[in-house]
């Protein structure tokens, strides 16, 4: 699904399926993060000064980041500050791996094995630090399946899953989703190659 062209970035969440990819190009999504900092908090105990640090921490980088995509922030300026924010987050991840809390202790052992996959977005113009674009295209599908009951058949499972899929990539593309499909039908009455939903231009990133 997320295909085969080399070089190219995986934005995603900590999902041990993703493991397969080189962390150098993940880029692991730093609003699930937050969410782990902030169950350190909550946990309390030895654990919670990591959770404190770790979640001041991204706040120092969502802000730099939204200024360098917003335009007052250079990229000058911005390489050398996340290189700089990346040696204090290790940092707290080190302490916070030998810290009292085993599960505190755990997750920052966790996201040390994958830190590299943590900064793509400081390195690549064009990746973002979450993959919130792909929660967005899910969002349609889980209330659909919420509101619909799923479906009771395994052939009613795949055209769900393809015309759903049809759907997200057309509006990530700007296309009218009707217009496609017509197009499709008549491609396949005419007996010719159906028309590709890959966008022109191969994109940098993909999100899961």
């Amino acid at each position: 699904m997320l295909g085969s062209e080399p070089e190219q970035v995986v934005s995603s969440d900590r999902f041990s399926a993703y493991e397969w990819i080189a962390a150098r190009w993940r880029q692991i999504c730093w609003a699930h993060l937050r969410r782990d900092f902030q169950a350190m908090i909550d946990r309390g105990g030895a654990g919670k000064p990591t959770g404190e640090t770790l979640l001041a921490l991204s706040h120092r980088l969502f802000h730099n980041w939204h200024q360098v995509r917003d335009g007052p922030l250079d990229w000058e300026t911005f390489g050398p500050r996340m290189t700089r924010l990346r040696r204090e987050v290790r940092q707290a991840l080190l302490e916070g791996s030998k810290c009292g809390c085993a599960r505190t202790s755990a997750t920052c052992f966790e996201i040390l094995k994958v830190e590299e996959g943590l900064w793509a977005f400081a390195k690549v113009i064009g990746i973002e630090p979450t993959n919130n674009a792909a929660e967005r295209a899910l969002r349609f599908a889980v209330i659909w399946r919420r509101i619909s009951g799923g479906t009771d058949s395994h052939r009613g499972s795949r055209f769900v899953e393809r015309t759903l899929s049809v759907v997200a990539t057309c509006r990530q593309q700007g296309r009218n989703v009707l217009e496609y499909l017509t197009s499709c039908f008549e491609a396949d009455h005419q007996g010719q190659p159906i028309p590709s939903l890959l966008p022109t231009s191969q994109p940098t990133t993909k999100t899961a």
